[in-house]
């Protein structure tokens, strides 16, 4: 059975997959008539404003109202971006228009005993950076991901229990089992552009630096969404890189700041999840602009030469894609600070978990950890 594309944004709503709901509708494929639709107006700035860019999000309410004045989800939309700016007069004049057609509306109710107990603007300012007042924007219903995870966390702790229940050894048999992890990533909506910072994303003046990456607004957030949405997809590295392209670019200070902080909530990559994301850096492409890859992890194979311990750090050179004495991709500095120090062996390949740092502009490593195998090749 197929669907509208505004029935599948409704869906990606729903499932919360607001970029692929935003993509849908902005697509050169829909019909002509969605952009005379209330509907359409509404689901994509619906999508705009949970994912936080609010000056979108405004306008896309904006059209939805020369079509339609009355509905009280987009008034409550639209008395929700008034909030988060501070303006709440106009915030309760929007609400007092919800309660008019919809009395018993619980998301104007709750917003209003809100504001009567809570609407300094210092305040108001607390909760959106706290994300507390996303509970005022139009509710989504059930996401029904959530649901079959919750149905298949159920089952598996049902087939665990009987497994338990029948299985005395149980313990022993269940080392190998890995069981995925609940925790999630770190709550970054504090960090989300407001309206100012993009309205003036990119320095006026830039007299006073070098800038690598001349980048246009769109572009500038561009990059940072994707720093964001890769944090959020557990891409650490790929995330870096957006980073440092903004870092090295005209985009304002506030925006260099405000992804300057995302890069604190990384975890360390690991031999593993480098692999499992497919975000090992390769050489060649960090040799070419060594500054957008400061600060990712790599996982490199080859050969040292020159290792000596000195001043409590080990330090040596990587033959970079020597590891088959065939090719070598280039030399690079490797050092590890913390002992115990590593014990490579020349005469054999190695793999080196580390991290790029840059240095007048040339590639070292800092090491965070060494696979080698325990037999030299015949």
């Amino acid at each position: 059975m197929s669907h509208s594309p505004l029935e599948k944004a409704h869906s990606l709503l729903q499932r919360r997959k607001f970029s692929h709901a935003i993509s849908l509708l902005e697509s050169g494929n829909n019909p002509e008539f969605y952009r005379e639709s209330f509907d359409y107006f509404l689901t994509a700035g619906i999508a705009c404003l949970y994912l936080g860019d609010t000056g979108t999000a405004s306008a896309y309410f904006q059209r939805a109202r020369h079509i339609r004045m009355t509905d009280p989800t987009l008034l409550c939309a639209q008395a929700v971006i008034f909030l988060m700016r501070g303006y709440t007069d106009k915030a309760i004049n929007y609400y007092v228009d919800v309660l008019d057609y919809d009395p018993n509306n619980k998301v104007a109710l709750a917003a209003m005993e809100f504001i009567r107990t809570h609407g300094t603007y210092e305040e108001v300012i607390k909760a959106v950076d706290a994300g507390e007042i996303k509970r005022f924007y139009p509710p989504l219903g059930i996401n029904p991901d959530l649901i079959k995870r919750i149905a298949l966390s159920a089952l598996a702790g049902l087939v665990l229990a009987f497994l338990i229940l029948n299985f005395g050894n149980f313990s022993r048999t269940a080392r190998g089992i890995r069981l995925p992890s609940s925790s999630g990533r770190a709550d970054l909506s504090s960090l989300f552009l407001s309206v100012d910072e993009m309205g003036n994303a990119h320095k006026q003046d830039l007299s006073g630096g070098v800038c690598k990456y001349i980048l246009t607004d769109s572009q500038i957030k561009k990059s940072y969404d994707l720093a964001m949405s890769n944090f959020q997809n557990y891409r650490e590295n790929a995330s870096q890189v957006e980073i440092n392209r903004l870092l090295n670019s005209n985009a304002s200070d506030s925006i260099k700041a405000k992804a300057n902080m995302i890069s604190t909530y990384f975890k360390e990559p690991t031999f593993d999840s480098l692999s499992d994301y497919n975000d090992n850096v390769e050489y060649l492409d960090v040799a070419k602009e060594p500054e957008l890859y400061l600060g990712c992890t790599v996982a490199w194979s080859g050969r040292v030469s020159n290792a000596v311990t000195e001043n409590g750090s080990y330090r040596c050179d990587l033959l970079v894609g020597y590891e088959n004495m065939e090719r070598v991709e280039g030399f690079v500095p490797l050092f590890f600070e913390t002992a115990p120090y590593p014990a490579i062996d020349g005469e054999r390949p190695v793999k080196v978990l580390a991290k790029i740092e840059v240095e007048n502009g040339k590639i070292l490593l800092r090491g965070r950890a060494v696979y080698q195998p325990v037999k030299r090749p015949s």
